[in-house]
């Protein structure tokens, strides 16, 4: 049995979909100021349906997570990237704003439901060095949310709006591989854990240490949304393409991505204390220079912009491990 699990090598399936699924998590935010022209909605209702898009696919997986531990099944990794590839390809084409939304959020909730699974299963089929089999999962998503600015600005500018759905086919291919080479996992209800959601809930809340993470997360998170969703809508206003809207924000992202890698380097020499406060004290200004060159020094400004994602994701690592 263990011996046929290491030839399908669902590690490496698992890591694939990861960079497919993170793909179309990165797909909306360039592209969404041209959607908001096409079909006559404002800048804050569109930033309000990314807003929905960051909630449902981000804060939402500790619920799906709580129930993944409880029921071990494949099918929601198979399901959440098949959700996530179709309906987030669909929601630009989209002639109507509520269909927009709908196709956002089964989308979304289609990556919620995608990640605490394919973690545990990662867990489950490391056989040695779990913190560097962790490292590579990780990384793999940061890839692909990267990626998926570009891509997505790619088509909306070449091809048009309405050419979107084909980016569907690479998670619906991934998707069906992954059930030919991610065996199922069979476990005793003994092994489970034996955990109540409330009570899980209330020890998050009384956690004096936790609530502190948790809020330095949401504002470390709240940075980086609001650098991702109103940057593409500045851009756009100064008469920029899509393209080079994508490429910017592949420059962040991958920049914070690097920032992630190179932390624990910068931690060393610096101390963890010292990487910290570096992080969370160097944004605003950053913020503040990016507001004062936009206009007048656009390279500047964006070569400030790409060091906002690299320091905001510095003491990501830090903060996990705190």
């Amino acid at each position: 049995m263990i011996r046929d699990i290491k030839k399908k090598n669902p590690i490496l399936w698992l890591n694939s979909a990861h960079l497919v699924n993170d793909i179309y998590t990165g797909i909306l935010n360039p592209i969404m100021p041209f959607i908001a022209v096409k079909l006559g909605i404002s800048m804050a209702f569109a930033t309000i349906i990314l807003s929905m898009s960051h909630i449902f696919s981000s804060l939402l997986q500790p619920l799906f997570g709580f129930f993944a531990d409880k029921i071990v099944k494949r099918a929601f990794i198979f399901w959440g990237l098949i959700c996530t590839s179709i309906f987030i390809s669909i929601a630009p084409a989209s002639h109507e704003v509520f269909l927009l939304i709908l196709c956002i959020i089964l989308g979304s909730l289609g990556s919620s439901f995608f990640h605490p699974q394919a973690l545990g299963f990662v867990v489950r089929f490391a056989e040695k060095d779990l913190a560097k089999t962790m490292g590579i999962f990780i990384a793999m998503g940061s890839i692909g949310f990267s990626i998926g600015p570009l891509l997505s600005a790619y088509v909306a500018q070449y091809l048009g709006l309405s050419h979107m759905p084909i980016l569907c086919i690479p998670g619906l291919l991934t998707a069906f591989l992954m059930f030919s080479f991610v065996p199922k996992i069979y476990s005793n209800s003994s092994e489970k854990p034996n955990l109540k959601f409330t009570k899980a809930f209330k020890d998050i809340l009384t956690n004096k240490k936790l609530q502190i993470l948790i809020i330095i997360a949401i504002l470390k998170t709240l940075v980086t949304t609001s650098c991702l969703i109103l940057v593409p809508f500045l851009l756009k206003n100064l008469g920029y393409q899509p393209f080079y809207i994508g490429a910017v924000l592949f420059c962040f992202i991958l920049a914070g991505g690097v920032g992630s890698i190179l932390s624990r380097n910068f931690e060393k020499k610096a101390g963890t204390a010292n990487i910290f406060y570096i992080s969370m004290l160097s944004t605003l200004p950053l913020m503040g220079l990016f507001a004062l060159t936009y206009k007048t020094l656009p390279f500047l400004a964006v070569s400030i912009f790409v060091i906002i994602g690299f320091v905001t994701m510095l003491a990501q690592p830090v903060t996990m491990v705190m």
